[in-house]
């Protein structure tokens, strides 16, 4: 059985940066934010599933998953969302174990930003968590996508609160500096991860 690692943080945390640094090593990442994509891609069944619940409107005229109208709708109905997640969230569940299971890497990372929320921790051994102050947090997702502060705000409100995925973690990486510290973090994690994979 490969060492599973779970990484986790919110927006604007650093995930991404982590997750590629791990990659550097050799290390098989996977992301539970692509797979959230490749399972409602056209012709998959998760695709049939959202067009049936919600109506033809779901679908771009290429017969693609309309996300833009999709987001907006469940936003504003909070029922919407429980129901999407019902479809999605098994699919989601059913491909990442599948990938897990096929790596090949000395361990491999499952990369979540709702690692606790939807459960994928359980998938794990051990979990990492990319931290970063909501202040750092604003900044750099305000900087890398565009979007206003009040919406970077309304995600990081929907997201585990700070202090309860701290509490849940078994590894914390403080990233509230430059890439160069947060990997001087990671590399001595990286030498215990390998150990415990040759243990497992």
């Amino acid at each position: 059985m490969t060492f599973i690692l779970g990484l986790t943080g919110g927006i604007g945390s650093g995930k991404s940066a982590a997750s590629q640094w791990f990659e550097t090593q050799g290390i098989q990442v996977i992301d539970a934010d692509i797979v959230a994509r490749e399972i409602v891609k056209k012709g998959q069944p998760a695709l049939a599933k959202i067009q049936k619940a919600f109506g033809d409107w779901v679908l771009l005229e290429n017969g693609e998953l309309n996300r833009r109208a999709l987001r907006d709708y469940i936003f504003k109905e909070a029922d919407a969302r429980h129901q999407l997640e019902q479809i999605t969230h098994p699919a989601i569940r059913t491909s990442i174990i599948q990938q897990l299971h096929a790596a090949t890497s000395p361990y491999v990372i499952l990369v979540s930003p709702l690692l606790f929320e939807t459960n994928q921790h359980q998938l794990t051994q051990h979990t990492l968590l990319i931290d970063a102050s909501e202040e750092v947090q604003l900044q750099r997702a305000s900087t890398r996508d565009g979007q206003n502060i009040e919406q970077i705000r309304k995600i990081i409100a929907a997201q585990m609160p700070r202090r309860q995925k701290q509490a849940q973690a078994d590894d914390r990486v403080l990233n509230d500096g430059h890439l160069e510290q947060l990997y001087a973090q990671l590399k001595p994690l990286h030498l215990q991860y390998l150990a415990r994979s040759e243990l497992s």
